[in-house]
């Protein structure tokens, strides 16, 4: 490869770590395993991921935080569900998808949302990657 082409490589490769690194994603699902696992699916991409088992907890990172994307479970313990933090996200636009395997009881919930959905279970890296893709390409 030409010294040019290399260094020209090498320059998109490092924007592309830092773009990575800046990436932080909202990860909401009341189950501590899924969530977990979304997580260090997200720290493996360089991603700053945040954590949370409630809309009150999803809240308090919207507040603190620069969001790039979210994944949101539909439906939550309590009686929650994700509506309140996707239409504030959606209000502020930033980018989410639905992570849920609650699917017949919330379909109508599901399409009023109108994001894209992806069904429980699902391999944690491929959710992480779909995220990313709609912010941190």
């Amino acid at each position: 490869m030409e010294p040019e082409r290399a260094a020209l490589a090498d320059h998109h490769t490092s924007a592309r770590r830092i773009i990575l690194i800046s990436c932080t994603i909202l990860l909401l699902d009341d189950e501590p395993l899924i969530l977990m696992d979304l997580e260090f699916a997200s720290e493996e991409r360089g991603c700053t991921a945040l954590g949370a088992m409630s809309l009150a907890q999803a809240f308090g990172h919207l507040e603190t935080h620069e969001l790039s994307c979210a994944v949101l479970d539909v439906t939550l313990k309590d009686g929650e569900t994700c509506i309140p933090i996707a239409n504030e996200l959606q209000q502020r636009g930033i980018p989410y998808i639905l992570h849920s395997g609650d699917l017949d009881r919330q379909n109508e919930m599901v399409r009023q949302l109108d994001a894209t959905l992806i069904a429980k279970p699902a391999n944690s890296d491929m959710v992480i990657d779909t995220a990313m893709t709609l912010s941190c390409p």
